[in-house]
């Protein structure tokens, strides 16, 4: 095996990187400037679109606080526990239950966001490979979609290409905003049986 190439690489590493990044809390874009990795080699990485240089995996291992092992799937398998129910926190307080396990295909997790104290800005917009389907469970979920924003309320439905500018915020004080959101990392989608869903909902004038 070549020093700076990982060759039969498991399939699964991408998503095991993209589950790794998540649990840290962390974005492409914060990930590119502590590394120095640029953000389209990290998402063809986690896409399965480029194979990860053994330099890369030691700088991502130790940017995500876990070992080559499991990142490739051969650690051994840990003894069985009870199923975790606290979901996960993250900086801005936003708390994300995964629903699903990361092992390629659809990801489903439950976010929610925190009643706010003062209106708030408009949501910080990121971009990534993929595909997102979105529903509001309770609450009111600003989405800020490329040029649109949108506020979404229970049973509104929003599904898009992550590839185009994306942020959520809850909409002020109200209460917390519930949302579920079902993610294809390599533009995977839903597959209705019944006519089309609403997709989305302009903001109040």
């Amino acid at each position: 095996m070549a020093v700076d190439e990982v060759d039969g690489t498991p399939a699964s590493m991408g998503p095991r990187l993209r589950a790794a990044r998540e649990r840290h809390g962390a974005t492409l874009a914060g990930v590119s400037r502590t590394t120095g990795i640029s953000t389209s080699t990290l998402s063809r990485i986690e896409t399965g679109r480029r194979k990860p240089t053994l330099e890369v995996l030691l700088q991502l291992s130790k940017e995500y606080g876990v070992s080559l092992d499991e990142l490739a799937g051969t650690a051994p398998a840990p003894a069985a526990e009870p199923r975790a129910t606290a979901p996960l926190s993250f900086g801005d307080d936003k708390a994300v239950l995964p629903l699903t396990r990361y092992v390629g295909g659809l990801h489903a997790h439950k976010h929610v966001l925190p009643a706010r104290e003062d209106p708030p800005a408009r949501p910080r917009q990121v971009s990534h490979d993929g595909y997102e389907w979105l529903c509001v469970l309770y609450g009111r979920l600003w989405l800020a979609l490329g040029d649109q924003d949108l506020v979404l309320t229970p049973g509104d439905v929003a599904e898009f290409d992550t590839r185009t500018p994306h942020g959520v915020a809850n909409t002020g004080r109200g209460g917390p905003v519930e949302y579920l959101i079902m993610f294809g990392p390599q533009g995977e989608r839903l597959r209705p049986r019944t006519g089309p869903a609403v997709r989305t909902r302009p903001c109040d004038p």
